[in-house]
């Protein structure tokens, strides 16, 4: 038995890239997500298309104490969250505006959003990942993760699975490998 050498060069050339995907978790399209420090599971829409993860939130304001500056928002999930949230605010993100959004008299094409860093566990990972806060309310799911936060996690999205991992189960005290 003769083997061809293209055929043998390719199998071993995949070899590393098999290693890759065995480290990653298999998340499905949605998913449960614990909000750490806000004592709130929700469920989460995971979408690879979009860059930055974004948060159901309303009446959202900037302020600053001690000179450091910070937002304080409601959650937009339910009537249930009528207390306020407060937190450090990371940045303000520029998020481009759909067809339908834009307002030709505003001359903006983008939506400046506050975004602040969040705790989130899904199975048994947690991990801190930046959210923008928005008026999700509209959508069936209050949490939208994406590409960024999705790394994050090492995760492989199957579109095809649901709730693959299970109701979050971090350790209190646990913040796995980032």
């Amino acid at each position: 038995m003769r083997l061809k050498p293209l055929p043998l060069m390719f199998c071993l050339l995949s070899i590393p890239s098999l290693g890759a995907a065995a480290e990653k978790t298999v998340y499905g399209l949605n998913e449960y997500a614990q909000l750490a420090g806000i004592d709130l599971e929700v469920a989460a829409k995971l979408d690879t298309g979009a860059k930055t993860a974004s948060l159901s939130a309303r009446d959202i304001k900037r302020f600053k104490r001690n000179g450091e500056s910070w937002v304080r928002f409601y959650l937009a999930i339910d009537t249930a969250h009528s207390h306020p949230i407060e937190r450090p605010l990371a940045r303000v993100s520029k998020i481009k505006r759909r067809a339908g959004d834009y307002d030709p008299d505003e001359d903006k094409n983008y939506t400046a959003r506050p975004v602040i860093a969040l705790d989130i566990c899904m199975g048994t990972a947690l991990r801190s990942i930046e959210v923008n806060l928005t008026d999700r309310s509209a959508f069936q799911y209050p949490l939208l993760i994406g590409s960024e936060a999705l790394k994050r996690f090492d995760a492989l999205v199957d579109p095809s699975l649901k709730y693959a991992a299970g109701k979050p189960a971090c350790a209190a005290d646990a913040h796995t490998a980032e």
